[in-house]
Formats: C-alpha cells, structure tokens, sequence
C-alpha cells in the first residue's frame, strides 16, 4: 500500500507543500520513506491527493499531483456512544470503531465507569484519542475523520434533542439488532461501562426514548460490544 497521510491545512490544487515536523519524521525515520517515493494525503474533508515525498534535509515537503475524490464512508451513518473504559480500552475502542466506519464516538461518564477524567486530564485524553482516529483512517483508507466529541455525562448527552435512533444495549433486553429495520437516518449505539448501566441509568435511557436491545445470549464486554453491533450493523445494511 502507499503510505498514507493526514495534513491538517487545507489541500492546494498543485503545486509543493511542506509537511509538518511531526508527520516528516514519522514519513522518514519510521516509516524509512525515500526522496521520490509516492505517498497519499488528505485533509479530512473527504477526498486524497496522490504526491512524490521530497526529502531535504530535516525537512520533508510533497509535490501535490492528481486529486480523487474517492468516498469509502459506510452508507450507515454509526455513532457510538461509549462509556468511559479503563486501561487502554478506550484506545482500543476508539480506533476499531474508526475502521469499522463510525462516523462519530461520543465518550460519555457512567455511574460504574473506573476511568474518571475531568478539565485538562478530559481534554489532553480527547485530543489523544483525536489522534488515534486519525491514525486509524490513515491505515483504513478513510478520507474523512470521525469526530471525537467532548467527554461529558450520561445526562447532559441524554439531555440534547437527537433526531438520531438510539439503541441502548441491554443484556436484559429481548430483541436483537435482526429485528430492527434497516436505518433511514444516524444511529447512537450505546454502550455501558465495564459493570454496565445502573438501574437509574437505563431509566433515563429509556425516558430519553432509547430501544433496549440484546446482543446474542452472551454478555460481552465494553470493548467488545459496540465493535461487534457496528460490524453486525454493517453485515446487515451497510457496505460489508
């Protein structure tokens, strides 16, 4: 595959840009790119421009050749909503659901949730897992970055007027993702912490209009759950 590379400024039609120090070290002394090798960019937006590495010192720069305006989006428009995950879960989590082509994750608090951030440590965790979205649609061939919301409560997300269905997971519930129709709009997939939703929280879940449903007779893990019914999702209505 020819490497690929995410340029956060905007694309020019042509002609030469310098990337920046992090990605050209990345390029050169990870990756062991040469002067004149082929990579791909893109912006984020949608779209990748082919381009000729040019190495000059310490610096990197990319000749700017064909744009495509190629789409790999799933048709299915997948937002996870994740309970806060210990360890490197979310990490975990956040770079599959990228792959398997969510179009947004919503970290959210739970009452049972081990990881508790707030003010900076929130916001340094949100930017890191901004950069492991990126990275993931680097390696999966996504031209447009998934937005990686603000860490924020279950309530306060419940609270926002979604026109989006929201399928809450509930090893108690009795019907699966087989017995729902296909998806005409977004879907939220909300998944529980690692000791899963309190009492009171599939309460307000199911107040806020939520849909109970049930992932096979196994209960799975937080890390494993929202994975599994995205891919399941995708094997059903989208494009796998």
């Amino acid at each position: 595959m020819i490497p690929r590379f995410f340029l956060p400024i905007p694309l020019p039609a042509g002609g030469e840009v310098r990337l920046p120090d992090e990605l050209a070290h990345h390029a050169v002394r990870v990756l062991r790119l040469r002067d004149g090798e082929m990579v791909t960019l893109f912006h984020g937006d949608g779209g990748e421009t082919a381009a000729q590495l040019h190495v000059r010192g310490k610096e990197c720069f990319a000749t700017l050749h064909d744009f495509s305006a190629v789409e790999r989006e799933s048709p299915l428009q997948l937002v996870l909503v994740q309970a806060l995950a210990s360890g490197d879960k979310m990490d975990w989590i956040v770079q599959k659901a990228v792959e398997i082509g969510a179009v947004a994750i919503h970290p959210v608090q739970a009452e049972r949730s081990v990881l508790r951030l707030a003010d900076e440590r929130a916001a340094k965790r949100v930017a890191h897992w901004r950069q492991i979205a990126v990275g993931a649609c680097e390696q999966s061939g996504r031209n447009r970055v998934p937005e990686i919301a603000p860490i924020r409560g279950l309530r306060e997300y419940l609270a926002d007027a979604h026109t989006a269905r929201r399928l809450m997971f509930d090893p108690a519930a009795s019907g699966g993702l087989a017995s729902l129709p296909k998806p005409d709009g977004a879907v939220h997939l909300l998944v529980g912490p690692e000791g899963g939703w309190s009492d009171a929280e599939l309460a307000a879940c199911r107040s806020a209009g939520c849909t109970g449903i049930a992932i096979g007779p196994r209960v799975l893990r937080t890390e494993t759950a929202g994975l599994a019914a995205m891919a399941a999702m995708q094997a059903l209505w989208g494009d796998y």
